[in-house]
């Protein structure tokens, strides 16, 4: 089986802590061939969507140690066609350049992508919440998006509590998430200005209910084709909101309690069906605040507090994956086949 990985710089990645580096090893020990993408190695030769892949040849012994893995890999270069892939794994923060899923569209039919092109389109970025259909706020927090100043700011009066959440549609990481002051009328609209024209465009943000306990951190959730994975906490450092480990959160360990559960087997049919089988879903309380879809994180820091190895039921979902469709298209070629000797004998 040949799997393929699109990520970020192989050499820039801290693999003590990168899920998909376990994902990847976890591969090579099965004796499945592995090859890393970069968006910038795609390209089209005679109408056919090629990718210039990054092969890592085989190891006599794969390493026990992540970190020693990701420093003895060896690759080798070839410009291969895509649809040569059994599998593809989209594991790059956004933003990410749209034009990438259309080179993938060609090849979706034939080979796993995880997650599936057209349910990441209707799910890159924070707007996706919206299709749980939760008119009573009953999981979902007081939401606003908008690229209107004056309707923002409106909202953020409506909003009920002192203070609200602003942060962009498009992002990752915790990345321009603030908190919002309702009495620091002085600097909101400078703010709002900011937001939504500072990058020389107009920009959608979100204004989103403060749920009390935030300062404390949120539940990072990792789903797998709709159903529940894992789960940790994640705390803010000092003096900050936000609790994303890329800004300097701590991870640690949480026990999901039954109407978290709820929650998550109210949602899964829906990620399930949309094709976004490897999701994370950030949640404070029993509200979810946002759903990853193209990186999740998380899986290397609950093996570790829940001495668990979640990659490898990654893994093994890909596999069964792979299975299932080489098993629907060789019964369509059997189909066929058939067909084609009917009307053989027809004459």
């Amino acid at each position: 089986m040949h799997i393929g990985f699109m990520i970020a710089d192989w050499e820039t990645i801290d693999a003590s802590k990168n899920s998909t580096i376990l994902i990847i090893r976890e591969c090579l020990k099965r004796g499945h061939k592995v090859s890393i993408l970069y968006p910038e190695n795609l390209t089209v030769r005679n109408n056919i969507p090629y990718g210039l892949l990054k092969i890592i040849e085989p190891m006599e012994k794969v390493p026990d140690s992540i970190i020693q893995f990701h420093k003895k890999a060896v690759f080798r270069k070839k410009l291969m066609p895509l649809h040569s892939l059994d599998s593809f794994m989209i594991r790059k923060d956004p933003p990410i350049d749209p034009i990438i899923y259309n080179f993938l569209d060609s090849i979706k039919n034939e080979c796993v992508i995880i997650n599936d092109i057209d349910g990441i389109r209707k799910a890159n970025n924070k707007l996706y919440t919206t299709t749980f259909n939760d008119p009573d706020n009953s999981f979902l927090p007081i939401t606003y998006v908008s690229k209107n100043k004056d309707f923002i700011r409106q909202m953020i009066e409506e909003m009920p509590g002192d203070k609200v959440i602003l942060k962009p549609l498009v992002g990752s990481g915790g990345h321009g998430v603030i908190v919002l002051e309702k009495n620091a009328q002085s600097n909101i609209n400078s703010i709002l200005d900011f937001y939504i024209h500072g990058s020389g465009e107009s920009n959608y943000i979100i204004i989103q209910e403060y749920i009390e306990g935030a300062e404390n951190g949120d539940i990072r959730v990792l789903m797998l084709n709709g159903k529940f994975l894992g789960a940790y906490k994640r705390k803010p450092p000092e003096g900050d909101i936000r609790a994303n480990i890329q800004v300097g959160g701590t991870a640690h360990k949480y026990q999901m309690s039954d109407s978290q559960m709820a929650v998550c087997r109210k949602i899964g049919p829906r990620l399930a069906g949309d094709g976004l089988f490897f999701v994370g879903v950030d949640m404070i309380g029993d509200k979810i605040l946002e759903v990853n879809v193209l990186n999740p994180g998380g899986i290397s820091n609950i093996n570790k507090l829940n001495r668990v190895k979640l990659h490898t039921k990654v893994v093994d979902f890909i596999e069964e994956k792979v299975h299932e469709k080489h098993e629907k298209r060789a019964e369509l070629e059997y189909l066929l086949k058939r067909l084609r000797d009917l009307k053989q004998t027809e004459f």
